[in-house]
């Protein structure tokens, strides 16, 4: 399975690019993240227990299904003032 995995805010500083392609067996979102953190170096950023993320735009859990073709994001939770 093919899904196009997006970066936010501090994710996408650290790792240094807006987004990327990624192939795999996922079934859901936490697989995607996983296979991720396996890369190793600032991909281990990604382990944070309360990162968010979002599926084709609309947000949800690491539990969410995914299918092909679908866009990932991952971003840092977002703190308000």
């Amino acid at each position: 399975m093919k899904v196009q995995v997006v970066y936010f805010a501090r994710y996408r500083e650290l790792l240094g690019r807006d987004g990327e392609p990624l192939e795999g067996a996922f079934t859901t979102l936490d697989d995607v993240r996983q296979a991720l953190v396996a890369k190793g170096g600032q991909y281990e950023l990604l382990a944070e227990q309360n990162l968010m993320c979002a599926r084709n735009q609309d947000l949800c859990k690491l539990g969410e299904l995914v299918e092909e073709g679908d866009e990932v994001a991952f971003f840092p939770p977002v703190t308000g003032g």
